[in-house]
């Protein structure tokens, strides 16, 4: 499975209290010290970028004896070589050539994924402890892939991280302006190491429950993104809400603060039972802000908004399972809350 997301309001941090206390209360976390999720790491990049150009035939089969499944996908879907061996030869020795000098930067950088990996294992375990029945992946593919292909996948083989997208916010090619055409500022801000696990985590927690919300209101759409939001909560219980919902420190605590006049406007403007994409689309996809909210406002806003109206719908359901959140419609969830911040 791959996974290839009027009126106007001022957004001026410190206009409103702070509504939520500094102490807010987080997920209580089960022990799971037991539980087993070992994941191993798969250098496929080394693979790719030691394979001999003038002797591919050789190399290209010892990786499909290897890994065929992933090889597959690296080859057709990732680098995206036609399914002919003369074709897929020729573009990937076009690639390695292409690519050597980000493949030497990234090893540079990636020296260790340590970090990265005790936090995947122990997302893993509350995984595991709350969806027993899930199928967790055993091993992490890191690839390099084309800079405009896929930075975080999940593959029937495992999780897969393509290392062009996690050079670091300050990575020059992301600076150019052709870097910047391809993803702005605001997008490549986020191609940090940081993110690597929690993407990883996203990616699973949609492969355990696809989003089938785009179309509805943007009400449902906006409980529905909550949703995901609180369980990555739950199954990332020490990561910083910033690198969860992909706001800025600045953008986490103006919408803090600010909570009872983004709910207001949503109010006012009538757009919670909204349906058409041009109505929906600026507060449910990443952008440099919200144009309606001001320029200090995240983008994806509708993320906070559903996220803060599940949470107050499990304060009146404590006993929930989170089964039975993901599963609840999300009328239900928006009604049952009472959301009035």
């Amino acid at each position: 499975m791959h996974f290839f997301r009027s009126m106007k309001y001022s957004w001026i941090p410190g206009l409103f209290l702070l509504l939520m206390a500094c102490g807010e209360s987080k997920p209580k976390r089960p022990d799971v010290s037991k539980i087993k999720a070992a994941i191993q790491v798969v250098r496929f990049d080394d693979a790719v970028f030691s394979l001999d150009t003038n002797q591919l035939d050789q190399g290209l089969e010892q990786l499909h004896r290897q890994h065929p499944g992933f090889t597959k996908d690296y080859l057709y879907n990732i680098v995206g070589a036609p399914p002919h061996p003369d074709s897929t030869k020729k573009i990937l020795t076009s690639f390695i050539r292409t690519y050597a000098s980000l493949y030497r930067d990234s090893r540079k950088q990636w020296t260790s994924l340590e970090p990265q990996l005790t936090d995947l294992s122990q997302a893993m375990k509350y995984l595991k402890h709350y969806f027993p029945k899930y199928s967790i992946p055993s091993r992490l593919y890191v690839f390099m892939g084309p800079i405009n292909s896929f930075g975080n996948i999940i593959t029937a083989d495992g999780l897969a991280a393509g290392l062009q997208l996690y050079m670091g916010k300050d990575y020059p090619a992301y600076l150019t302006e052709e870097g910047q055409v391809l993803y702005p500022y605001f997008i490549s801000r986020k191609f940090d190491k940081a993110y690597l696990a929690v993407n990883c985590v996203r990616n699973m927690v949609d492969d355990l429950y696809p989003n089938n919300s785009i179309g509805r209101p943007l009400v449902e759409q906006m409980v529905e993104a909550g949703k995901r939001a609180v369980l990555l909560d739950y199954l990332l219980p020490e990561t910083a809400d910033t690198l969860k919902l992909g706001y800025t420190e600045k953008q986490w605590k103006g919408c803090l603060k600010n909570e009872a006049n983004i709910w207001s406007f949503f109010m006012n403007s009538d757009l919670l039972y909204a349906t058409d994409p041009n109505l929906v689309n600026p507060y449910m996809n990443d952008g440099p802000n919200t144009p309606a909210l001001g320029p200090d406002s995240p983008g994806f806003i509708g993320l906070f908004c559903g996220k803060r109206i599940v949470e107050t719908w499990m304060k009146k359901h404590p006993e929930t399972s989170l089964q039975d959140m993901m599963q609840t419609d999300a009328t239900k969830i928006f009604r049952e809350s009472k959301y009035k911040p």
